[in-house]
């Protein structure tokens, strides 16, 4: 019998012989559905003797539709049966606050929340019965710099994280640049360095230090301090950040094509027009926690004392309390350090590096403030967070789990345009945002999208004085784990000081403490390595048999 899979390929082809006879016996103007059908039928034998694809192999003409749903799937989730609750990474209500703030409309959630309350993940900060007023806006920033830094600067504490031009249009770099100068916040460049759409909107700058270099990058692809010191020494740049990892894809390299290569990138990268770039996984310019802090030391002389920091996503907790370590060893410390989450990343990476890979922020951030209040350093150096952090709520409960300011990159991106259709990395943005297609990017309006950007930082700031004043608080800095709330379970309820471990001051450096998730990698990091300097085990052991005898 005839297979029921090939009836559409069999109708088209009665089809077209009919409206073929048709055309000549009843009515010529009929030849174009004849053209129809026969194109038609002719893909339908296309489909039947290819070898690629099955199903338009068994469903010749009918698979096509398969493909073509497939495609605009994600459209059709996004705009028609997508509730406000739905959606990733950032639901359609979170995107529609950003939008809004960025609008300059008032943003107001009628009837009550959506969000189950009673949800296991749900989190919360409780308000006071005495509320404060309201703060004065331009009030919220943080002085970065530690003892060794001649030029501190005072960040707002909310800023646009790191997204690089190249993997952002150029009009998306320079909106969000102009945004950030009219807002007093700053920029962070991502590693792709300092474009000329960066010094044109004339915002503070984070220059950013990948693995690469860019801009400041040797022949062989390594550090050239000249080139650093030249760059570095712009008024414009008020701090410089080693890029550890990120948490989109920590650990993990890349390779820039020659193609994409332009005359722009080349210019903002150093790097030769139209040739392959490595950005390796890991530095070439130190390979031990001491001579990270070395680094950190070179890199502050060089830019005439800025504060200097790293970021990075928590990997094997060792490794970072060996560079603490460091710290304490050489007396080195940087004056920042960021703190990416395995959440965060504006950058495509693979699937299992973006849902698999590193550590989320609530507890990257956690053991980061935890690690140097233990080892006596959190006073000099101040935490920056990263990861979704888009709301008053985000930079409040983050501040409270011990950071001093919080970045964004996909809320900023947000306010610049930006719908979610996650075709980053197929230079096909719809909005012009993420691609390099010069068609594409000009649909960006620069000066709308600036003041967008503005407008967003502007209400969300505002929104966190209020926040901050219902709790009963008079800045956001006052946020402790105590007014952050968790639920423990199903029916227990914690605040974050109870929920998550904390340190005393100088624990660390106290042998008889026994601090559980810290104590025994604190045995293991060694500050000449990033190598454990003893196995789990053997680390377990010696501090269970250390407490007994004390």
């Amino acid at each position: 019998m005839f297979p029921a899979r090939y009836s559409v390929f069999a109708l088209c082809s009665a089809a077209a012989v009919v409206t073929f006879i048709l055309s000549f016996a009843v009515n010529p103007h009929i030849l174009w559905v004849f053209g129809v059908f026969a194109a038609l039928t002719i893909v339908g034998i296309l489909d039947v003797t290819q070898t690629k694809h099955a199903i338009l192999r068994n469903y010749p003409v009918a698979g096509h539709f398969r493909f073509m749903f497939e495609a605009i799937r994600p459209e059709l989730r996004q705009y028609f049966f997508e509730s406000n609750q739905d959606g990733r990474p950032f639901s359609r209500e979170r995107r529609t606050m950003v939008y809004d703030r960025a609008k300059d409309i008032e943003g107001v959630l009628p009837f009550g929340t959506e969000l189950d309350v009673y949800d296991i993940n749900y989190g919360w900060v409780n308000h006071s019965v005495c509320p404060q007023s309201h703060g004065k806006v331009e009030e919220l920033r943080v002085e970065i710099g530690g003892p060794d830094c001649q030029q501190p600067y005072s960040a707002s504490i909310f800023n646009i994280s790191a997204m690089s031009f190249g993997s952002l249009s150029g009009n998306a770099i320079l909106a969000l640049n102009k945004g950030a100068k009219a807002g007093g916040f700053y920029h962070d460049t991502g590693e792709g360095s300092v474009s000329r759409y960066h010094r044109e909107g004339g915002g503070d700058l984070v220059w950013e230090l990948g693995s690469g270099y860019f801009g400041c990058r040797a022949d062989d692809g390594g550090f050239d301090p000249e080139k650093f010191k030249k760059q570095a020494a712009d008024p414009q740049i008020k701090m410089i950040e080693i890029k550890m990892s990120q948490g989109a894809k920590p650990g993990h390299g890349g390779v820039l094509p020659g193609a994409k290569v332009t005359e722009e990138i080349a210019e903002a990268r150093g790097i030769p027009i139209g040739k392959e770039c490595i950005s390796p996984a890991s530095h070439s310019a130190f390979s031990t926690p001491m001579e990270l802090l070395g680094f950190i030391k070179t890199l502050r002389e060089l830019s005439g004392g800025k504060p200097v920091g790293f970021k990075l996503c928590i990997g094997h907790r060792w490794e970072f309390m060996a560079i603490v370590k460091a710290m304490l060893k050489s007396g080195i410390k940087p004056d920042f350090i960021v703190v990416d989450g395995a959440e965060g990343g504006t950058g495509a990476a693979p699937v299992e590096f973006a849902n698999r890979l590193g550590t989320p922020l609530r507890q990257g951030l956690a053991f980061v403030h935890n690690s140097l209040i233990g080892a006596g350093l959190r006073d000099d150096i101040r935490i920056g967070a990263s990861g979704k952090l888009i709301s008053a709520f985000d930079i409040a409960g983050t501040m409270a789990l011990g950071a001093d300011w919080v970045n964004s990159a996909r809320g900023f991106m947000f306010a610049v345009g930006c719908i979610q259709s996650q075709s980053c990395h197929t230079n096909k943005c719809p909005t012009g945002v993420a691609t390099q297609d010069p068609k594409r990017q000009q649909a960006l309006d620069v000066p709308d999208k600036a003041t967008r950007v503005a407008n967003f930082h502007r209400n969300t700031i505002k929104s966190l004085v209020e926040f901050t004043a219902a709790a009963g608080l008079s800045h956001p800095r006052d946020f402790k784990p105590e007014h952050f709330y968790l639920r423990a379970g199903l029916r227990e309820i914690l605040p974050a000081s109870a929920a998550l471990t904390w340190v005393k001051p100088g624990a660390l450096l106290d042998p008889a403490h026994d601090i559980a998730g810290y104590s025994t990698y604190w045995a293991m990091a060694d500050a000449g390595s990033f190598e454990p300097a003893k196995s789990l085990e053997v680390a377990k052991a010696q501090y269970h048999h250390h407490l007994g005898h004390h």
